[in-house]
């Protein structure tokens, strides 16, 4: 029993060395099997170039406007720095709502990109609203 315990302590360590031999690749070429890693230099967002301002006379509304009043929209900007899709979230009143839409379908924007190549984006955008005498 003494014989075959002491055998078996002193194999041990040996098994343990064949299987991480085992467990290593054959060929000698292991970068033949592994994909090329395509790495990103990720997503750049879309930057607003130029910007209308809404004009709206204070009269237009029967309505008060609350202050400070904010207007939130989604929006995808595509490849070539268009607005599309809005939708407004957030609502101060429909007139109101009506007019910042229409000021940012108007607006200039820089598409963003992924790696240097233009993609369309979508974001979410808050318009606040200032209601000057």
């Amino acid at each position: 029993m003494r014989r075959i315990l002491a055998a078996s302590l002193l194999l041990s360590p040996m098994l343990f060395t064949a299987s991480a031999i085992a467990s290593q690749p054959t060929t000698g070429d292991a970068t033949a099997s592994t994909p090329a890693v395509r790495i990103s230099t990720g997503v750049t967002a879309p930057q607003l170039l130029q910007s209308n301002t809404v004009v709206i006379p204070g009269d237009a509304f029967d309505n008060v406007i609350p202050q400070p009043a904010e207007v939130s929209l989604t929006l995808n900007v595509d490849e070539t720095g268009k607005p599309q899709d809005i939708q407004v979230v957030k609502s101060v009143n429909k007139d109101l709502d009506a007019r910042v839409v229409e000021a940012v379908r108007k607006m200039q924007w820089r598409p963003g990109k992924l790696d240097n190549q233009a993609i369309p984006v979508d974001m979410t955008l808050e318009v606040n609203v200032v209601v000057r005498p």
